[in-house]
């Protein structure tokens, strides 16, 4: 019963999360953020739905529908970044072509190692996926925070709660899958129940932090970290040069 009440007032929250964002101004200067939080609104309806009326329909849309909503986190992240490095184009350049590179590297390697599963396509390639996924994207909201903190440079109280809220959820998901893996079934189920939980958590979070719009704040001194990626780019060209040189003459007859 706790459980059932819990999951209402999620939606309640999500619901309400989504109507502060068109009334605050919200949702079209966070369009990726508000298009995973209507996905996953749409998402429990649905599952909610089709547990009570189509039992057998349920797993194979559970983890469909899981893995859509994987792909959309990583779209999160993306536009926390080009929101957050906006003010630092080279920048926000070179992380979203690495964040790209890396997803990818992931993705593939999460597919490789279940290809072999019997469960294969829609449990075990999404496990597997979003364990990597999810690992991929807690290193690069780490290492978000560590270069704001680094530079210096303002979040913003509506860039800071999506950060930081979403941050919440990818960590507990990155610590909770392994455990899922292996638990044994009264394990599992105490976390399940402690799931529910923790994603009210976030939706509080966010609420607080999204209620209205606050511009992030444009930092006018510090350009240190472009002068530093200009500095990284133009000894990364050098040694690019350098390696063609010597290839050139290896190859050269």
């Amino acid at each position: 019963m706790l459980s059932l009440s819990i999951y209402w007032i999620g939606l309640a929250l999500e619901a309400l999360l989504l109507v502060r964002a068109f009334r605050g101004s919200l949702a079209f200067r966070y369009p990726v953020f508000y298009g995973y939080i209507s996905f996953i609104l749409l998402q429990d309806l649905v599952r909610f739905v089709a547990h009570g009326w189509r039992p057998g329909l349920y797993p194979s849309l559970y983890w469909t529908t899981e893995f859509v909503a994987m792909l959309f986190g990583c779209a999160v992240v993306f536009e926390i970044y080009r929101l957050g490095l906006s003010s630092y184009p080279g920048t926000a350049r070179m992380a979203r072509k690495l964040l790209m590179f890396v997803f990818a590297v992931a993705m593939v390697g999460a597919i490789a190692s279940a290809w072999n599963d019997p469960r294969w396509w829609v449990e075990a390639a999404t496990t597997d996926i979003e364990g990597a996924l999810r690992a991929v994207q807690a290193v690069a909201i780490v290492a978000l925070i560590a270069l704001f903190l680094c530079y210096v440079i303002p979040f913003g109280r509506n860039l800071r709660g999506i950060l930081l809220g979403y941050g919440f959820f990818v960590a507990w998901n990155v610590a909770s899958l392994p455990l899922v893996s292996s638990a044994s079934s009264g394990f599992h189920h105490l976390l399940s129940s402690v799931y529910p939980v923790s994603y009210f958590v976030v939706l509080c979070f966010w609420l607080v932090h999204l209620w209205s719009y606050h511009p992030v704040p444009q930092s006018q001194t510090n350009i240190r970290l472009e002068q530093d990626y200009q500095t990284l780019a133009a000894a990364t060209h050098r040694r690019l040069q350098g390696a063609r040189g010597y290839l050139a003459k290896a190859v050269r007859p």
